[in-house]
């Protein structure tokens, strides 16, 4: 697990339940990016950074997004009301986590640029008994994903209603956060339509 040499244990919530209605008719995590479906680079940053366990709340296509992963040792939640919104798939993921867990990394997973690199630099920044336990990525002067969220907040975001996700959270605890710099622009994008970028065209995504 992360952090094992410390004692501290750090999970990964890939959120992969959504209907991609920007996309048309596609799901785009199972769109091809670089060779691969979208969905496979948060998994395998997730695993490469020691993230255990590693979780994907599915929705949408379940079974779909089940076979595309069926080579990775990962574990499925499933979330049957993906159709209300965000904090449903947050929800669904946070109930399902283990309780000796002190954080957890929260994924998008439509952000293929995401890697094991970034995760690593917010697990070192992570102090769960710290004064700013919530570790979020930082490129320039914007804010992005994956946010490592200490178990504190669990049931807050379980809380949690509508289409918004956590990012409330971060906005009413901003004393809480700390802001992790990082190398590139990967945390900031994501796709969310066509006009995002051909997902075949390598220099795009």
């Amino acid at each position: 697990m992360a952090h094992a040499a410390s004692g501290i244990q750090v999970g990964a919530l890939i959120l992969a339940a959504g209907r991609s209605l920007r996309m048309g008719k596609e799901n785009k995590l199972c769109l091809p990016v670089r060779g691969k479906a979208m969905l496979l680079y948060p998994v395998e940053a997730a695993m490469e950074a020691g993230l255990s366990p590693v979780r994907v709340v599915t929705g949408h296509e379940s079974v779909r997004i089940r076979d595309l992963l069926a080579d990775y040792p990962v574990e499925f939640v499933h979330n049957p009301l993906f159709a209300e919104g965000l904090s449903t798939s947050l929800r669904a993921g946070m109930t399902a986590l283990d309780s000796g867990l002190d954080g957890v990394v929260v994924f998008l997973g439509d952000m293929p640029r995401v890697s094991a690199e970034h995760i690593r630099l917010l697990i070192e920044n992570f102090d769960p008994s710290g004064d700013r336990p919530i570790c979020a990525p930082v490129h320039g002067t914007q804010r992005g994903n994956p946010v490592l969220w200490p178990r504190d907040y669990f049931d807050s975001i379980r809380s949690l209603m509508g289409d918004s996700g956590a990012r409330r959270l971060l906005q009413r605890n901003p004393s809480r956060v700390t802001l992790v710099n990082m190398p590139d622009d990967g945390v900031l994008f994501d796709v969310d339509s066509p006009e995002d970028g051909d997902p075949e065209a390598g220099h795009s995504l």
